[in-house]
């Protein structure tokens, strides 16, 4: 993965959260900050599929539920 595609996910989970990029480390995880709770996982499944032009299916959403998991999806779905 590019660091410009790592950059940008953290950017975009950063501005969801309302928290600095330095704060979310590389392997970030649902729950390990207290914005990334249920609704905050749904505002960053439909803003990755904004920023990507990506459609995640349920079964997809309850499976992106760290950064390197997430990562991994880009990756898989052609964004590197």
């Amino acid at each position: 993965m590019s660091d410009d595609l790592h950059l940008q996910v953290k950017n975009i989970l950063a501005g969801i959260f309302q928290v600095p990029v330095e704060d979310l480390s590389d392997d970030l995880t649902f729950g390990d900050i207290p914005q990334w709770d249920s609704m905050g996982h749904m505002d960053v499944i439909m803003s990755l599929e904004e920023n990507f032009g990506i459609q995640v299916t349920a079964e997809t959403i309850v499976g992106l539920t760290s950064l390197p998991a997430i990562y991994g999806y880009l990756e898989q779905n052609g964004h590197d």
